[in-house]
């Protein structure tokens, strides 16, 4: 059996090159976001804003959350794949990364489709589940300390065969270095393992960007 090709630099460059073209407002938050210094690492990769765009065009979500806007560059990925009468909600507490994403959705002309809340992430989610909201499809990127929460309070709005994304679960690849005991490490290391024995969802870990989870809900 073949093994999954390593992705340096220059492949990830040809990927690129022979791949989707990005919209225009994608790459101006790009751009944006190269001037931030170490903030830019809360931008999702290229590749997964491919990857987000496809899986919406593909599985035509009609109610997608999003746990951690940032500056809107997964959230617009998926909502230029969405169909017309579809809607995304998404949450993060920084009102200054929230207004940009908003002046980008506006930009991009697709702000009556996105609705952000403005609320630490636990809080906008428990309302949802007050309100007894449902989604379709839930992405989840935010701090990780809180992921697990995340992922219990997202199974309780996700429909039946919805699905949830959460990223960074590959953590730079620290995940397999057992020497590694850095605390968010081993927050990512057992939140895969739960995910893995949870019954409720049938799950795969996706080896772009910095690691997709894709769960299935049963």
């Amino acid at each position: 059996m073949s093994s999954n090709l390593p992705i340096n630099n220059e492949i990830e460059k040809y990927i690129d090159k022979h791949s989707l073209k990005l919209h225009p407002v994608q790459e101006e938050i790009i751009r944006y976001n190269d001037k931030l210094g170490k903030k830019k690492k809360l931008q999702i990769s290229i590749n997964q804003c491919h990857f987000l765009y496809l899986f919406a065009k593909l599985f035509k979500p009609k109610k997608i959350l999003e746990i951690g806007t940032f500056t809107g560059v997964s959230a617009l990925s998926m909502c230029i794949g969405l169909e017309k009468e579809s809607k995304i909600t998404t949450i993060d507490k920084n009102k200054e990364t929230s207004s940009v994403a908003k002046n980008f959705f506006e930009k991009a002309k697709f702000s009556k489709k996105i609705e952000i809340i403005i609320d630490d992430a636990i809080n906008g989610i428990n309302k949802l589940i007050n309100k007894k909201k449902q989604f379709d499809l839930i992405f989840i990127d935010a701090d990780k300390e809180n992921y697990k929460k995340y992922y219990e309070l997202s199974l309780k709005l996700l429909n039946k065969e919805g699905y949830i994304i959460i990223d960074n679960v590959l953590w730079h690849g620290e995940v397999v270095d057992k020497n590694n005991k850095e605390h968010l490490t081993e927050i990512i290391r057992e939140l895969n393992i739960y995910i893995n024995k949870d019954k409720r969802v049938e799950n795969m870990i996706v080896p772009i960007g910095d690691g997709f989870s894709i769960c299935r809900k049963l």
